[in-house]
């Protein structure tokens, strides 16, 4: 079986969010999400979550190209979490490119998938406080 992995906030989900979620379930047979938490959010990220962690990760949930979510509670935690759970292949957005390379190192194929352009939370965030 080969195990994929990837990270985000995924607050308001969206179709961006779902095309990335597909392409990284297609690299693989089993797809690991692991989820912001809401102090990660905060305290790491500085931002705020329009969902709490429970919501947000109760959508994940429910998606077909999710097998399992588990919580991101800091920066450093990428290379444990490869261990742990036997990842073949770790997968973040394109505008990460080259910040994760260093799981090479252990044996894990590093991709960046390009982003959908057109739609970001950020960008849904701005256009409803507009």
């Amino acid at each position: 079986m080969k195990r994929v992995i990837t990270y985000g906030t995924f607050d308001l989900l969206h179709y961006g969010h779902i095309n990335l979620l597909r392409r990284a379930k297609a690299l693989g047979d089993y797809l690991i999400v692991a989820l912001s938490t809401d102090e990660f959010v905060k305290l790491q990220k500085h931002k705020e979550c329009y969902f709490s962690y429970t919501e947000r990760k109760s959508l994940l949930e429910a998606m077909r190209y999710v097998d399992l979510v588990i919580p991101e509670e800091n920066w450093d935690q990428k290379k444990e979490d490869c261990q742990q759970y036997h990842i073949d292949v770790f997968v973040m957005g394109d505008d990460w490119e080259g910040q994760f390379d260093y799981l090479r190192d252990q044996g894990v194929e590093v991709v960046y998938l390009p982003r959908t352009p057109e739609i970001s939370t950020s960008r849904i965030k701005k256009d409803l406080h507009e």
